[in-house]
């Protein structure tokens, strides 16, 4: 195992600090490393594997189609695009979904669509339109995405970066209002920020920025990379709020824990800015892809996916919330999705989740003050009392 940790190390970018385990097969909410021992996935790959790993319909999914017919790019039409983009559409509400591969490329695809609209539409001048993001934001990794970012790590050494962009405190309707100007043609937003380490906004933010937006001709697009497709109790974040945005962002959990699939959905009069030629992937909309998100979105809906994580994560975060430790600041989250902030005068979050390794859980830091706890959603009850009973035991150990 150090071996193939120590190879990786020498031939890979330094991009990531993993926790050192070597992982060689997944079953449902279950992963092994290369010596054989069974962990507990409380991480799902940051949401990307909600489904669980290797679940059936989904490798059925994609076995069948690769055997077909995998990439001819849009060029031409295939008989897979067309249901996959009709089904997102009716379970979101919104009306056109352009498919692409990785997040990062859904956010690049509604920034693009949001400009376009404000000058076509809108009447902003050229060059002129602004889009109004959260601080301590996270939606990607590309120039465009991290030039908006508050976390000086990810701007250091990468500049210079695209102008349009202005930052507003998350959670602070009035900010949003205040920041508005004839110029701006979007507000993106994440319903809950994951990487800054599940940061919860005010109850009804959602439904105050809607009305906001409305008011001042403001697209509101989500960003539900993360805590999209079932992760925090609704199929959807926004429908907590019961709003329907007029964009949306949707990728991880979309490719059912096997292929890269993204979307940017929004409705006509913002879709319609797009010609041919304006935008594209050479694999985005790939008939696997297509048939392997198809599965992935009917599974977890004929699954009640979305119930499961309002059911277990109402009793998961009551139960942490008993614990007794002096490690944990604060405890929150939605369904299963979970952050518990450890005080950083008694741990480090990385060290805590290297114990919890130890005890057959794998999780991942962020922030190195917050350990995240995001199942696959197909988790049950009593599996997620083996966690904890992990977390239970390690918080109240000596750090």
């Amino acid at each position: 195992m150090q071996d193939t940790i120590a190879l990786e190390n020498q031939y890979g970018a330094h991009t990531y600090l993993p926790l050192p385990v070597v992982l060689t097969k997944g079953d449902g909410v279950y992963v092994w490393d290369a010596e054989g021992k069974r962990y507990l996935d409380m991480m799902s790959a940051y949401s990307a594997v909600s489904l669980g790993h290797c679940h059936p319909k989904i490798v059925a999914a994609l076995t069948q189609q690769a055997e077909k017919l995998a990439i001819v790019s849009r060029a031409y039409y295939t008989d897979k695009l067309g249901a996959f983009l009709q089904r997102a559409c009716e379970l979101s509400g919104l009306e056109r979904a352009c498919p692409m591969n990785t997040g990062a490329e859904g956010v690049e695809t509604a920034i693009k669509v949001a400009r376009k609209w404000a000058y076509k539409v809108k009447g902003v001048a050229d060059n002129q339109a602004e889009i109004i993001v959260c601080e301590n934001n996270f939606h990607g990794r590309t120039i465009a995405i991290v030039g908006m970012s508050t976390e000086p790590q990810y701007q250091d050494g990468f500049g210079p970066f695209p102008a349009g962009f202005k930052s507003i405190p998350f959670g602070d309707a009035a900010a949003l209002e205040q920041a508005i100007t004839p110029n701006t043609a979007a507000f993106l937003v994440e319903p809950i920020q994951g990487e800054a380490g599940i940061i919860m906004p005010p109850a009804g933010y959602l439904t105050k920025c809607a009305e906001i937006c409305k008011k001042h001709n403001v697209m509101l697009i989500c960003d539900e990379i993360q805590v999209g497709l079932g992760r925090t109790g609704k199929l959807f974040t926004f429908q907590h709020d019961n709003i329907v945005p007029d964009g949306l962002i949707l990728g991880k959990a979309l490719g059912g824990g096997m292929l890269p699939v993204s979307l940017f959905l929004a409705n006509e009069e913002a879709m319609q800015v797009l010609t041919p030629g304006d935008h594209g992937s050479t694999f985005g909309g790939n008939p696997l892809s297509a048939a392997v998100a198809l599965a992935a979105l009917n599974a977890i809906v004929d699954e009640k996916l979305a119930e499961n994580s309002a059911k277990l994560g109402d009793y998961f975060m009551a139960e942490i919330q008993k614990i007794d430790s002096p490690l944990i600041k604060d405890v929150r989250g939605k369904g299963l999705f979970v952050g518990i902030e450890i005080d950083p005068l008694k741990a480090a979050a990385r060290d805590v989740c290297l114990r919890l390794m130890e005890h057959g859980v794998l999780s991942k830091e962020t922030h190195a003050t917050v350990v995240r706890l995001a199942p696959p959603l197909i988790i049950t009850r009593e599996q997620l009392d083996t966690t904890l009973q992990a977390l239970r035991t390690v918080l109240r150990e000596e750090f």
